[in-house]
Order: structure tokens, then sequence, then C-alpha cells
């Protein structure tokens, strides 16, 4: 029996991390299909944009007042098809959107990852600022949830006039770490979004929106990032709101808003 009992805890010792470390992609990404079908509009462009490694991933541009208009580039959550933000559009304060769905979500092909994501996200800025009708002095890059990883990469890498950041953490292996604590995460976990570490590096202005009952990324992981912010930042938050409902308060729109025309 004993000995039946020591290979029963050596083996969930060993095959629980080693379950984890095989299967941690399915428990990160979660692709989704493009649900919206919105009808053609004059300000609103399909793209096409090949990734270094030549995937093609797809989206859309939305064009904001005037020409050149200031651009936020929107990173989505890890179960997020971005085509949805057309149609809130007009609450960006006039400035375009470009919406690019991660590689295997929507219509983009490939499949998703923290370094490919990392290097898409320059592909999709260095495409951005080479377009006529786009003001390269002003782009904002915002990410909600894992995309804010991303979008706070981008900042790190590029010159951005802005950061907007929902529901953002200070890096996957803490967040992950709260919610399995018997697993040795810092070991096993291959996608690490550390924002963390770049974020002192990072002068660009930054609003944080934060939902107090969010259980997926407690509102502590947001705080610890933004405190380590380099630049001028603006903390908002919603006291009622979890994870998935943020975007359904008026005043996260409000507050958006209020951040970007602020950006001079």
């Amino acid at each position: 029996m004993l000995a039946f009992l020591v290979r029963m805890v050596v083996g969930l010792t060993i095959g629980v991390p080693l379950l984890a470390w095989l299967f941690q992609d399915r428990l990160l990404f979660f692709p989704q299909p493009r649900e919206t079908r919105f009808a053609a509009r004059p300000n609103v462009e399909e793209l096409t944009i090949a990734a270094v490694d030549g995937t093609k991933l797809r989206g859309w541009f939305i064009k904001g007042a005037g020409s050149p208009a200031p651009l936020v580039i929107y990173f989505g959550g890890n179960a997020e098809e971005v085509s949805w933000l057309e149609g809130v559009a007009d609450r960006f304060s006039g400035w375009s959107l470009l919406l690019m769905n991660y590689r295997g979500y929507g219509a983009s092909e490939g499949k998703p990852g923290e370094k490919v994501l990392f290097e898409d996200a320059l592909a999709i800025h260095d495409y951005a600022v080479r377009r006529l009708d786009v003001n390269s002095m002003r782009i904002v890059a915002m990410g909600r949830s894992l995309g804010s990883g991303v979008a706070v990469h981008l900042a790190a890498s590029r010159a951005l006039r802005g950061v907007i950041l929902v529901s953002p953490y200070d890096s996957m292996v803490e967040v992950a770490g709260r919610h399995y604590p018997f697993l040795p995460v810092s070991l096993i976990l291959r996608h690490r979004f550390d924002s963390l570490s770049r974020a002192p590096q990072i002068d660009a202005p930054m609003l944080c929106l934060v939902a107090m009952e969010d259980r997926i990324v407690p509102a502590a992981h947001a705080r610890v990032l933004f405190d380590a912010w380099r630049g001028e930042r603006t903390w908002r938050e919603f006291a009622h709101a979890d994870h998935d409902s943020i975007s359904g308060e008026p005043e996260y729109w409000i507050a958006i808003a209020d951040f970007l025309r602020g950006l001079r």
C-alpha cells in the first residue's frame, strides 16, 4: 500500500506539471472564428498584413475623421475576435482604428504564441506608419487582457503617443500562479508576457481601465504594473464590473474618449 501511495504521489508530482506544460497553449489561447458580419462601408477597409514569416494576418482599418488621422491599434483578449469593435468605432473620439485578429483567430492564418504575437504587433505598427492617411506621430496601442501584454511590448519597442490597457497584468507567470498555486508555473510557462519588466522603460502616457470584480485578472496585478509605469499614468476603476462586462460600462468609453482627446 505504501509503495502504491508513493508511486501515486510521484506520478501526480511529475504528471500534472507535464500535462500543464504540454497543453498550456490550449489553456491560454482560445482562437475564435469571425463572429461579426457587418455591411460594407466606405470608411472600413479589409486588410491582409504579411507577418515576418509570411503568415497572413487579417483584419480591418476603420478610418477616423480627417487625413492623416490619429490611430488606435487594438489587441484583443485571449478569446476575442476583434471585428465587434467596428460597431463602436465612433466612441474613439474621431481616431482611426486598426483591428487585426491574432494568428488562428478570425481569418488570420497560423498559430498564436507569445513570440509571434510580439513580432506581429511590430509588423502591424510598421505597416500603419507607412500609410499616408495615418498620423504616425499619434499612434496609440490599446490592449485588453492578454492583449495588454502585446500592447506593452509594442510600447517598449516603438515610440507611441499613448497606451490604453484594459484589465492588464504584471506578468502571465504571476496570474497563472494565482490560479494554479499547486504548479511550478515559473518553470513550465513558455508564454510569460512579462509586462512588468518593460513598464519602467515606457515614457508614453497610459490609461489603465480596471474591473474591481475581475476574478480572472484581479486588480492587484494591474496595480503592480501601473505603479511600475515610467510615463504619465491614469487609473480608472469600475466597482461593479468584471473581466467580461467592463466594456459595458458607459464610463469606460468616456474614459477612453477623454484620454484620446487629451493626447495632443
